[in-house]
């Protein structure tokens, strides 16, 4: 029988963050990063195949799975970031191979356009973040609105109790919901480990809600173009036929970067990696 992987963590600006490690000390590292209100262990498919080869490392995001929750609700790709390159330093390895799915490989992008010397190759799964239509509606708004929306979220959030599940089999019925490709084997195993029992018995996901207030400003879209501009390695970018996300081979991001290529998968929605696996993994090795 083949082992899983074993727990680790690691301090990040004050908070003790979550990691599994799958072994293979000594073989090129390979980073993989969950997107908003996931864990790590959503890649668990994609290590199996994966980890003979690699030396594969996926962290919880702070406040997701079992990482700590951010004292002040900071969800930032800022701070994200920061975690990342303190998870790479402390690692003392370098350079690594990023994957990354919708806020993870944003995140991803971001590390590898600062630091372009430390990425050998990337992989981004949805993860440019909002299309050029959102962003110009959001730039609509004026700051001092955004900023009020925010503060109103934020304390929202602040009296919101999180979703309590009677039982593992409701919270698994939710998860089916979200994710009509995932087949029960994966909608269980996603359960198992995004959720925690509650001391009255039920059961609630391990995010945190804050992480749904985003902040109210980042970077401009320019600066953001600048750094994708920066990446030096080569990147796919994957997007779901079915998906919300916006393509960028069709909506102009991809000009942006200087070794982007663009795969559309068919029939497949935002989480690509689950609703193909068999497909992304074959892609993934090729393009590795």
């Amino acid at each position: 029988m083949i082992s899983g992987p074993t727990s680790h963590s690691f301090i990040s600006q004050r908070l003790r963050l979550h990691y599994v490690d799958w072994g293979n000390e000594g073989a090129p590292t390979l980073v993989l990063l969950h997107g908003g209100r996931d864990h790590c262990r959503n890649w668990d498919w994609v290590a199996e195949r994966l980890r003979d080869r690699w030396h594969i490392v996926a962290p919880d995001l702070r406040g997701h799975g079992d990482s700590a929750w951010s004292a002040d609700g900071e969800y930032s790709l800022r701070a994200n970031v920061y975690d990342l390159a303190q998870l790479i330093h402390q690692l003392n390895v370098g350079p690594v191979t990023l994957v990354g799915h919708s806020y993870g490989g944003n995140i991803a992008l971001r590390y590898a356009g600062i630091y372009p010397e430390m990425v050998k190759k990337l992989v981004a799964i949805e993860g440019l973040g909002p299309s050029p239509k959102l962003m110009a509606d959001r730039a609509k708004v004026s700051a001092a609105q955004r900023m009020r929306d925010w503060i109103d979220q934020k304390r929202a959030a602040a009296g919101r109790t999180p979703r309590k599940y009677e039982s593992l089999e409701a919270a698994y019925t939710r998860m089916k919901e979200e994710n009509s490709y995932l087949t029960d084997e994966q909608a269980r195993h996603l359960t198992i480990h995004g959720i925690s029992q509650n001391e009255d018995g039920s059961w609630s996901w391990k995010f945190d809600n804050y992480f749904r207030v985003m902040t109210p400003y980042d970077l401009p879209q320019e600066q953001v173009e600048e750094l994708w501009n920066a990446i030096t390695c080569p990147t796919l970018l994957l997007y779901g036929e079915k998906s919300w996300a916006s393509n960028p081979a069709e909506d102009g991001r991809a000009q942006h970067f200087r070794n982007a290529e663009v795969k559309l998968y068919k029939d497949a929605g935002h989480w690509l990696h689950h609703d193909k696996l068999d497909e992304f993994v074959v892609d993934l090795n090729a393009f590795l």
